[in-house]
């Protein structure tokens, strides 16, 4: 089972593993969903507020980011295609 950090950092799948990018996911694993888009850490972002389920949470982000770049961007389904992310049950977690 993977992890909140391992989800927003997780950057393929190899079968049923995630791998992960475990340098970012130490750097920035703990930071929230607002903070890691100030950084421009946005594809991450988008994951911590699609992983918390809040939609205040996503609707914020959408705001934000729709914002720094002129989109039309509106629902998290818009930003799931841009972005590539998508949750999938894992039974491993390679860290690279």
């Amino acid at each position: 089972m993977a992890t909140r950090e391992d989800f927003l950092f997780t950057i393929g799948y190899d079968g049923e593993s995630a791998v992960v990018d475990g340098k970012a996911k130490a750097a920035y694993g703990k930071s929230g969903t607002m903070d890691l888009a100030r950084k421009g850490l946005y594809r991450a972002a988008f994951s911590s507020a699609l992983k918390s389920g809040k939609a205040a949470e996503m609707d914020e982000f959408i705001e934000y980011f729709s914002g720094l770049t002129g989109g039309a961007y509106r629902s998290s389904a818009d930003l799931a295609r841009l972005f590539g992310v998508e949750e999938h049950p894992v039974k491993r977690v390679l860290a690279l």
